[in-house]
């Protein structure tokens, strides 16, 4: 393959955000890539990445909702991963990036609220879904991020208000402005799918 080929590549990935609930409004966490990476130098985003093919397994009960799984399923490409691996591709992420895991809990943790497509020319393309978790679902200290990897530096929860005043790529600005309507209570009119996987550009609702 190609270096030109290997970049127009679109790999399937997942990202988690973490949100906490406090009294002066709702927080996420992020942190920043490296100056050196590949991919959104410097860029302040969520945890996230590709999906693995050991990420293949089945699904654990307790992670996704039925809306969600099918949701999930919506405008797949040929072959796509299955709504389990992309969940435990970003609880994956969530772990190496962060060093934070879920707590074992009897309803459904992660949400599916966003997904978008890496436009053609960037040198990395990939086919993101978002899934928001609640910082209550995390074992342990939400503020422990001693077993984290390198990958992501100056982790911190961060007001989603503030947040935009960090160096963020587009599509998390957006995906900020989303999980505030989340926040605030705004009805579920599906998820948000910025689709850049042709020549045009498209943006539908998955519902």
């Amino acid at each position: 393959m190609t270096d030109q080929a290997a970049a127009e590549a679109i790999r399937p990935a997942a990202t988690t955000v973490l949100l906490r609930r406090t009294r002066q409004g709702p927080q996420v966490l992020m942190g920043q890539r490296g100056a050196g990476a590949a991919f959104m130098p410097s860029k302040y985003v969520f945890p996230g990445g590709g999906v693995d093919a050991g990420d293949n397994r089945p699904l654990a009960p307790g992670l996704l909702a039925d809306p969600c799984i099918a949701r999930l399923g919506l405008h797949l490409p040929d072959p796509a991963p299955s709504p389990a691996a992309l969940a435990i591709a970003a609880l994956r992420e969530l772990q190496e990036e962060t060093g934070l895991t879920l707590a074992p809990a009897p309803t459904p943790a992660l949400r599916f609220i966003f997904r978008a497509i890496t436009p053609p020319g960037r040198s990395r393309r990939f086919d993101a879904r978002f899934f928001l978790i609640e910082a209550d679902r995390i074992a342990g200290d939400p503020e422990d991020f001693s077993a984290a990897s390198d990958e992501l530096s100056h982790l911190h929860w961060i007001d989603t208000g503030e947040a935009r005043a960090l160096d963020l790529p587009f599509i998390t600005e957006v995906v900020l402005a989303e999980i505030t309507a989340l926040a605030a209570g705004h009805p579920d009119e599906g998820v948000p799918f910025f689709d850049n996987s042709g020549p045009v550009p498209t943006f539908r609702r998955l519902a």
